[in-house]
């Protein structure tokens, strides 16, 4: 049961990456602050941003506790891995106990022996 939620929020993550969402140039209701009472959208603002998708996401994969998967971020910002930690310290400390989280690299107690296994297929 746990392994499906750390997916779920993965695979939710993944989902709203494809659709664009992650994109750091049409942040306009951060922008307006905490008055969005009448804020007004501006479509044209959104519609000429820059493209942001992910592209793809491997399976999960786990070794005793550990689990992983890789992601090409293809243009995603930034703001899209502060939006994951976001979401699995709060699954944390609700439902998974999750005691470290590795971004990028290679976690040490589980290297990479053949990366041609974590190729990503269309």
């Amino acid at each position: 049961m746990e392994q499906q939620y750390v997916e779920e929020v993965f695979a939710s993550w993944f989902y709203l990456g494809k659709l664009g969402a992650f994109n750091a140039e049409n942040l306009q209701v951060q922008e307006v602050g905490i008055d969005i009472s009448y804020m007004e959208y501006d479509p044209d603002m959104a519609e000429n941003a820059f493209m942001s998708p992910m592209h793809n996401m491997t399976d999960f994969e786990y070794l005793g506790t550990w689990g992983r998967c890789w992601f090409d971020l293809g243009t995603s910002d930034l703001i899209a891995l502060d939006i994951l930690i976001n979401a699995l310290t709060q699954l944390s400390k609700d439902f998974v106990d999750i005691k470290r989280l590795i971004i990028g690299g290679e976690n040490q107690d589980w290297p990479v022996s053949d990366r041609s296994n974590y190729l990503f297929s269309e």
